[in-house]
């Protein structure tokens, strides 16, 4: 089933500011960002080398060198294997593009080449002007641009042929290219399961306030956990369930943190009867009265 995402900028309560003007929730953030943004160019460097990939080594040597737990590299994981996929299709559908562009203008020049060479062998015969069949490309002079219909095709078939090289050269380059993988600062992705309490293990939402499990490597200076009263994501038909997976993520966007839910909602519930109950028609006719 798909899935939906509710976003908001992470609320910052006054009773919750140090004197830096933060609150202990933005700290973590700010300080495990980088340890998030380092561990997840590792791995995306390593699944761009389209070397076999085994999740439960790749989750062990994360926490090993970055000093985060098992939930925290599996967030790791998960995110640069999205950002890799997400190259990866790009770069698919660009050459596609690419593909299709220069079969359309293949098949243009093939087009206006033929139109060119039967012009000029109609044209190349004697007393053409009497011929009793004519010509599909008749020879027209525009007073404006002081040129014919011939020097202009000519010159389209020129700039085509141009065009083309361009894009067949780009397609070329484009099939042995790297691909790159751009790895935002500021950004923190935690996966949630359904079989995990909250819908998550390491980022706990209650309704009104949010527990983050504080990796290894920040314990010393944040402690086993940061708290910060979030509150609700309102909406006018609210699909959160209070139980289901929830999976995390956390940006800085305009210089501020924007906290995002991601889930499965649940179903809508069916509005409409059943036409045996009976129906409204309305004619909607200029002049005509509305009955119900």
């Amino acid at each position: 089933m798909a899935t939906l995402t509710y976003c908001k900028g992470l609320p910052t309560p006054a009773d919750e500011l140090n004197e830096l003007g933060f609150t202990d929730f933005e700290m973590f953030l700010e300080a495990y960002a980088p340890i998030f943004r380092a561990a997840s160019i590792e791995t995306v460097n390593h699944l761009l080398l389209n070397t076999e990939f085994k999740k439960s080594d790749w989750n062990t040597h994360l926490q090993q060198t970055y000093g985060i737990n098992k939930r925290h590299a599996n967030g790791v994981i998960s995110a640069a294997k999205g950002r890799v996929d997400g190259a990866k299709e790009h770069r698919i559908l660009h050459i596609k593009t690419l593909e299709g562009k220069i079969k359309s203008i293949s098949a243009w020049l093939k087009k206006a080449e033929r139109k060119l060479a039967l012009a000029r062998k109609f044209y190349a015969k004697k007393k053409w002007q009497n011929s009793n069949t004519g010509c599909n490309f008749p020879i027209a002079c525009s007073l404006q641009y002081k040129s014919t219909n011939l020097q202009s095709l000519r010159f389209q078939i020129h700039h085509k042929k141009r065009r083309l090289t361009l894009l067949t050269n780009r397609l070329e380059y484009l099939r042995v290219k790297p691909i790159k993988v751009f790895v935002p600062h500021g950004d923190i992705f935690v996966v949630g399961s359904k079989d995990e309490s909250f819908g998550n293990q390491v980022s706990q939402w209650n309704g009104s306030g949010i527990t983050f499990r504080v990796p290894k490597c920040l314990e010393s200076r944040f402690g086993k956990a940061v708290s910060s009263l979030v509150g609700d994501f309102n909406r006018n038909i609210n699909r959160l369930p209070e139980c289901g997976a929830k999976t995390w993520h956390f940006y800085r966007k305009n210089g501020k943190w924007v906290i995002a839910v991601q889930f499965t909602p649940k179903p809508v519930n069916q509005v409409s009867r059943n036409r045996m109950s009976g129906c409204i028609g309305i004619d909607m006719n200029p002049g005509v009265r509305l009955v119900g």
